[in-house]
């Protein structure tokens, strides 16, 4: 992305952070880093999420990555948690080229903690898209920990430990991950390799059926 995007970008950015506030953390994501361990290129009111100037992506930008970017939506107030479980009602907007591929995401985490203690007398201003605030996707602090979450996240879709899969989930845990773009990540491979006590080339071939399976269904 072109230093006067970014420019342009970070601007928007401190201008929504003063106009909400403090509460209100403003990120633009570089979609066209090199480096995915530092996408954050804009940060306002970092302290709500624990995050700084670059800084690697959230899940939604993995995300973002894999898929056809025609297909990619803007999302409006849906609810997200912080690492210390605040609760943050967010919005992603993507930024695109003339092309209409997206360039950039701009992310805005507004911590309304405080607002839902007192939310009979606020509804209006703290509605959000229904979803279990336990289960809302958490927002972290690194590549690292972001890996780590996504792999919590594919155990959870099976329903046991590894130890307890079989082959079919183990499939179905790696196909999660895939789709999510955690091989995206550097040294991912290992580290599900190592996770799950596969090899290699076990990961690979269990990604090829994993890919299989979705296209046949």
């Amino acid at each position: 992305m072109s230093s006067a995007r970014i420019e342009f970008l970070s601007r928007l950015a401190k201008g929504l952070a003063c106009e909400f506030g403090s509460n209100c953390e403003v990120v633009i994501h570089d979609l066209e880093a090199e480096d995915l361990q530092h996408t954050v290129v804009a940060i306002e009111n970092g302290h709500v999420s624990g995050r700084n100037l670059g800084d690697g992506p959230s899940n939604v930008v993995l995300q973002s990555l894999r898929r056809d970017p025609e297909a990619l939506k803007d999302r409006y107030a849906y609810i997200t948690r912080t690492e210390d479980g605040r609760i943050l009602k967010s919005t992603t907007i993507f930024y695109r080229e003339e092309d209409g591929n997206p360039s950039a995401l701009l992310s805005i985490n507004f911590d309304i903690t405080m607002l839902i203690a007192a939310q009979s007398s606020i509804n209006a201003l703290t509605a959000h898209e229904a979803s279990a605030e336990e289960n809302a996707p958490t927002i972290p602090h690194n590549v690292s920990d972001l890996l780590d979450d996504l792999i919590e996240q594919s155990v959870k879709l099976v329903g046991k430990p590894v130890a307890l899969m079989n082959k079919a989930e183990r499939i179905k845990a790696i196909g999660f991950l895939n789709d999510a773009g955690a091989f995206l990540v550097r040294q991912s491979s290992q580290k599900v390799c190592s996770y799950f006590g596969i090899s290699k080339y076990t990961l690979y071939s269990y990604l090829d059926e994993a890919k299989a399976a979705a296209e046949q269904s």
